[in-house]
């Protein structure tokens, strides 16, 4: 006969209650959890979808996501030249707002030479860039469709195609468009302020620049020696795709990370604490029933086994209430929750260990007791 399994019978709404509130706990952790494996994948499909080996970018910076990055734009013409270089490409990145059916979209807008490497990916619906000017891919979240318009700066952009997961590190959607658009949204001034810059006697001419050149390789090229190469011109910098995306996980989302870290520490002490007080609770109140088990020559292995497999079911009931509602609810999320099967089993693996330390305040009340209090009521 199992004493863990009648007793949860006996008071199976309590016990219901209260894997429902563990329940909820369970699904802020692993809403964390999500939350941090989506900004880390956001951030590193950014940095991937270019498909690059090397990254060049000015001197003395991080560029392009860690911090600022411009270099002029004829670089790409000198990258290209470089033993060992099969293809390179220009590419802008960028934050801007814009208006859009009664609402305003924060956008982070990538520009990029058709037919070269930085544009798009995969294109889910819809094509890809084909003209010069005012056309874009956005991803998905956006809520753009092909066939929308769009007013970015001073100009409006026709939506032709679609591509998904793509958004920078701070959950804000992508959006495509030709390298010569977003230069002009870049150093486009709008009309009072290009007035007075007329008036000035300001010339309307900006150098054109970019914030990065990203160049793939041939097969059988040193990418060392490349960067090695690139770093000899004093104005530039070159990173490998390597170095870029540790760079964004040790530079860019390292503060979230380690902030998230600290959230998951206090939710898990939570959870620790209030197992441990709900299992004492349960024992306190079948300390007379406990007391009947000793007096009739129970071992103590069976009423210890009765208070750590009722807090094993209460940890393990709570993680798969919550693991249902992560699940039914991540989408919902203002931004990614990306949740892998080894994240729940990792939780499921420390709730586990959780519940049975927490055990422990139960188990010393329990094994304290008098066998004579069966008797004297």
């Amino acid at each position: 006969m199992n004493l863990a399994y009648r007793d949860v019978r006996h008071n199976l709404f309590r016990f219901v209650l209260t894997c429902l509130g563990l329940g909820l706990l369970m699904s802020v952790v692993l809403a964390m959890i999500g939350i941090y494996n989506g900004l880390v994948a956001d951030a590193l499909n950014l940095v991937k979808a270019p498909q690059a080996d090397l990254w060049v970018v000015e001197s003395g910076t991080k560029g392009p996501f860690a911090e600022a990055s411009r270099i002029p734009e004829d670089t790409r013409e000198a990258v290209e030249r470089l033993h060992g270089v099969s293809e390179a490409g220009n590419i802008t990145y960028q934050t801007v707002e814009a208006p859009f059916a009664g609402k305003t979209l924060r956008l982070y807008v990538i520009g990029y030479e058709r037919d070269r490497p930085g544009g798009p990916g995969d294109v889910v619906e819809g094509r890809k860039i084909v003209q010069s000017h005012f056309e874009l891919v956005a991803d998905r979240d956006t809520g753009l469709i092909p066939g929308d318009t769009i007013r970015l700066g001073r100009n409006r952009f026709k939506v032709v195609g679609l591509v998904e997961d793509t958004m920078n590190s701070g959950g804000d959607p992508v959006v495509f468009v030709t390298l010569a658009d977003a230069q002009t949204l870049q150093s486009q001034l709008a009309p009072p302020a290009a007035r007075v810059q007329a008036a000035r006697g300001a010339s309307a001419e900006i150098a054109k620049t970019v914030a990065a050149v990203v160049a793939r390789l041939d097969a059988n090229a040193d990418i060392d020696a490349v960067a090695r190469t690139v770093r000899q011109w004093k104005h530039l910098s070159a990173m490998t795709q390597a170095d870029q995306e540790q760079l964004l996980i040790k530079s860019v989302v390292d503060r979230a990370r380690r902030q998230i870290g600290l959230f998951l520490g206090i939710l898990l002490t939570v959870s620790a604490v209030v197992i441990a007080l709900i299992i004492y609770t349960m024992t306190m109140e079948k300390l007379k029933q406990i007391a009947t088990l000793k007096l009739i020559g129970a071992p103590d292995r069976t009423i210890v086994g009765l208070i750590v497999q009722q807090a094993i079911a209460l940890g393990m009931v709570g993680w798969a209430f919550g693991l249902v509602l992560i699940t039914l609810t991540k989408d919902g999320f203002p931004r990614r929750v990306l949740l892998e099967p080894y994240n729940a089993a990792v939780l499921a693996g420390i709730i586990l260990v959780v519940c049975i330390a927490a055990s422990g305040l139960g188990v010393r009340a329990a094994l304290k007791v008098d066998p004579a209090t069966a008797i004297g009521g």
